[in-house]
């Protein structure tokens, strides 16, 4: 028999995640192991430097890292990170940031990769006391840009890997590294929402951060791999600027849990599970006036692809980000992935599905459509009001 659903004790509404692997959606299902081992350790004291010890060992046979460790977030290892190329493991400096005074503090990115992931990209950067060294242009950046952003005052090179960042005339990774390196620079690679471990650092990327609570389906963390010496800088800012990101043991415990999960997982019958689901939505809509499902790839290369969805107004009766609101409202909300709805499509994620949601997706979809067709109006809401209202209900929170 299965446990209710807490979500209604609580007083949260029942959201469908059609979005991906989304933090403010709670970001994954924490696998039964790492649950399992999370609810077994909060009752127990802990020595938490040999716990990190253990993940370290954990990361770093999963990764080909030198060794690792565990943060609170994804976000907070980019600070951790940047902290520790500016310190090292000299103990009085890290208690002097983010006063980084006399020290290399500068940190080289590419413009096109200044993204938001919830907060800004350099944000988390400069929490650590860095100097942020923008490279190139938006939507251009060349190799001999990034060798002249380089100077004796560049503690490292920053990297990122997200669907956010500019997909094209950026440099790419391997290419980034050897200028870093001839450089004398290392090489910090955000992959929050990345499935490949080991790939990143093959590139030549001297750290590599993921989010321990995204594709590892852990507890909310961030997980550092890479060199030895880097790795270790970024365990000592628990001593000073990162002493605010700590994570606790159930954190820790969980991450390790969920690593050793997913040297077992089945993901091939995962990807089995995601097609069907695909293939279910797709038929759904095939055949739909102004509706056009298309199955794609994900632009980062993880091995799952999603359904894009485009909405021609005029033949739906309905626009792209109107039919993406309205399925999230209602007693069976579905949030889809939107960001780029003003573009006249919307996407379906499959990753995060319990058993048979994929069937209350495909009800949603029909009703919302059909709906939108009986209507005597077409419903197509002005885009920038939207966001605007998506600014004032930020704002209006806790109310």
């Amino acid at each position: 028999m299965s446990e209710p659903d807490i979500r209604a004790k609580l007083g949260l509404r029942p959201v469908i995640n059609c979005s991906g692997t989304m933090t403010s959606l709670g970001a994954s299902i924490v696998v039964p192991h790492a649950v399992e081992t999370i609810a077994a350790i909060l009752t127990q004291w802990t020595e938490l430097s040999d716990l990190q010890r253990i993940a370290s060992r954990t990361i770093a046979r999963l990764t080909g890292a030198e060794a690792g460790c565990v943060t609170a977030s994804c976000s907070a290892a980019i600070t951790l990170a940047c902290a520790a190329a500016m310190t090292g493991k000299d103990l009085a400096a890290i208690e002097r940031l983010p006063d980084s005074t006399g020290l290399k503090n500068e940190i080289v990115v590419q413009t096109g990769h200044l993204v938001s992931y919830g907060a800004p990209v350099d944000q988390g950067i400069r929490l650590s006391g860095a100097k942020l060294v923008p490279v190139g242009q938006a939507t251009s950046a060349h190799a001999y840009q990034l060798a002249g952003a380089i100077t004796e005052n560049t503690a490292a090179a920053v990297y990122v890997v997200s669907h956010h960042v500019v997909d094209y005339g950026q440099i790419p990774l391997t290419t980034f590294c050897k200028i870093a390196h001839e450089k004398g620079v290392p090489v910090i690679v955000d992959a929050a929402s990345e499935y490949d471990l080991k790939r990143f650092l093959e590139a030549g990327a001297d750290l590599v951060l993921y989010s321990g609570h995204k594709f590892l389906g852990g507890p909310t963390s961030g997980i550092i791999a890479g060199k030895k010496d880097l790795v270790v800088a970024c365990y000592l800012q628990n001593r000073g600027v990162g002493r605010g990101m700590k994570i606790g043991k159930e954190g820790m415990a969980g991450v390790i849990a969920a690593l050793e999960a997913w040297e077992t997982r089945d993901h091939s019958a995962i990807r089995a599970r995601e097609q069907k689901a695909l293939d279910l939505w797709k038929a759904t809509l095939e055949g739909r006036e102004g509706i056009a499902p298309v199955i794609v790839p994900d632009p980062t290369d993880n091995p799952l692809d999603r359904l894009q969805i485009w909405v021609d107004p005029e033949r739906a009766n309905i626009s792209a980000w109107d039919l993406a609101d309205r399925l999230g409202k209602g007693e069976r909300p579905v949030i889809v992935r939107d960001h780029e709805a003003e573009h006249g499509y919307f996407y379906l994620d499959p990753c995060n599905l319990h058993p048979d949601e994929e069937f209350i997706v495909a009800e949603r979809l029909v009703e919302e459509l059909d709906a939108a067709r009986r209507s005597n109006e077409p419903i197509v809401s002005d885009f920038a009001g939207r966001l605007l209202a998506q600014e004032q209900a930020i704002l209006n929170w806790p109310d």
